[in-house]
């Protein structure tokens, strides 16, 4: 992957994620510039460093790809010319279709998760779990990555989205054949990207994030609590159960809201400091 990246870029970053064998040293004798970790921090962390590296090099453009044969580093090029031509923020390596060899969980996995994090390009949601991408120095300067699993690649298209960047996407194929099945745990994949999109609404709407949790919770107390009441009044006894959900739900509820108005009023005063 490397001699084949080098023909087509300046240079080569690969991150030694905590690997135990001699990945670093054989990187660093083809040309790579490494970036090692003495312990395994997840995909996340070595996509933060590859920013942090392009942006304290002044790179213009910074561009992402999986090193373990799924990506062709001859569509390079391809995407480069993309972010100069169409004058983007992002450009993804786009699978529009089903790769033959791509098992199906994976694909319609991928599509729903798409559909969760909601990125249009022209009406169309973008393959938001493509690893494959090019960033403009815009990109590189203003994007973040705070999550340290594979939900970064959700994380840093959402982030790009919300800051009004220009994402487009390009068509590429990906090669599954010589994966390792047993790594690609798709339950694990999904959760971990599920979790990164609810963290990041929690944070940019937790009004309507904790408050509809919380106006939720409240129902169901008030429910409950009802139905307590009603039983009392009809039998002469308390349901022990009834009476704990709601209660319960109702403590939830207001921790809940009150949560939503303090993450709020924080980010408010953050957002103004910022201005």
């Amino acid at each position: 992957m490397i001699l084949r990246a080098k023909h087509h870029v300046d240079q080569v970053i690969v991150v030694d994620d905590g690997s135990d064998d001699d990945t670093g040293l054989i990187a660093k004798g083809l040309g790579a510039a490494v970036v090692r970790h003495d312990k395994n921090l997840g995909k996340g962390a070595a996509i933060r460093d590859c920013f942090a590296w392009a942006r304290e090099n002044g790179a213009d453009v910074l561009l992402t790809m999986d090193a373990d044969g799924q990506h062709d580093p001859a569509m390079i090029p391809s995407l480069v010319d993309a972010l100069q031509k169409n004058e983007a923020d992002v450009v993804i390596g786009s699978r529009i279709v089903r790769p033959s060899d791509m098992p199906r969980y994976r694909w319609l996995g991928g599509r729903t998760l798409d559909l969760l994090t909601q990125v249009k390009v022209h009406g169309r949601l973008v393959d938001t779990q493509s690893g494959f991408r090019a960033y403009s120095r815009k990109a590189i300067e203003n994007l973040v990555a705070a999550e340290y699993g594979i939900g970064v690649d959700s994380e840093i298209i959402l982030h790009a989205d919300k800051a009004g960047m220009r994402i487009v996407e390009v068509p590429v194929k990906v090669d599954y054949s010589g994966l390792d099945p047993s790594s690609l745990n798709p339950v694990v994949h999904s959760l971990d990207v599920v979790f990164s999109i609810v963290k990041f609404v929690s944070i940019r709407h937790p009004l309507l994030f904790y408050g509809g949790f919380g106006f939720g919770a409240l129902f169901i107390s008030v429910l409950f609590g009802l139905i307590t009441l009603d039983y009392y009044q009809r039998w002469g006894r308390i349901i022990t159960n009834l009476a704990l959900v709601s209660v319960a739900a109702g403590v939830l509820g207001f921790l809940s809201l009150f949560t939503g108005v303090i993450l709020f009023t924080l980010i408010t005063v953050v957002r103004e400091q910022r201005r």
